[in-house]
């Protein structure tokens, strides 16, 4: 079996990617948003973090945690989300799409990637970046004209807590394409 290096700071902040199998466009349905929000929501009260920025796009997410202080075991948490969610999403009907015999063989249902890409943030510098990154990702899959326009996304909570303070989405989008991330 291979052994995946992780960062496992306990206590950090951690940037993620997670995508659906065969990048099926389907997170941004009602139902989809629905049950993740029960999966993330459920996981939450059990194993807590915090959500400091996330962007939900049709067949995948960002997102940026903060692990309580001792705990670094983010593994177990994006598991049981993806497993929740998988049993919300399939009892609502959602629809799943045919998967290998190697995935069939493991168990697994044909909803999520099997892994994700994660990244430990080292930094206030580097937090900034990656929340600018997660905002900016619907301009960059041309899905809006206008960052505000998506509404799947912690910007709109950032408009409000920084009292509208504005992006130069030029600079951020130069940043962002230095930036590597797997999607």
């Amino acid at each position: 079996m291979t052994n995946y290096r992780r960062a496992k700071f306990e206590g950090g902040y951690y940037f993620f990617t997670i995508i659906t199998y065969d990048r099926r466009c389907f997170l941004t349905d009602e139902n989809s948003r629905s049950c993740l929000r029960k999966a993330i929501d459920e996981t939450r009260d059990k194993n807590n973090f915090d959500v400091i920025a996330f962007c939900l796009l049709p067949n995948h997410l960002h997102c940026v945690w903060k692990l309580p202080e001792g705990d670094n075991n983010y593994s177990l948490r994006w598991s049981k989300i993806k497993s929740r969610f998988t049993r919300l999403y399939l009892q609502s009907g959602g629809i799943e799409i045919i998967q290998s015999s190697s995935r069939i063989k493991k168990r697994e249902r044909g909803i999520w990637q099997r892994r994700f890409w994660e990244h430990q943030i080292r930094d206030e510098k580097d937090l900034q970046r990656h929340v600018d990154y997660i905002h900016y990702n619907p301009l960059k899959h041309d899905l809006v004209e206008r960052v505000e326009d998506w509404p799947w996304s912690t910007f709109h909570r950032y408009v409000q807590e920084y009292e509208k303070r504005k992006k130069n989405w030029a600079d951020i989008k130069a940043e962002c394409d230095k930036m590597n991330i797997q999607e």
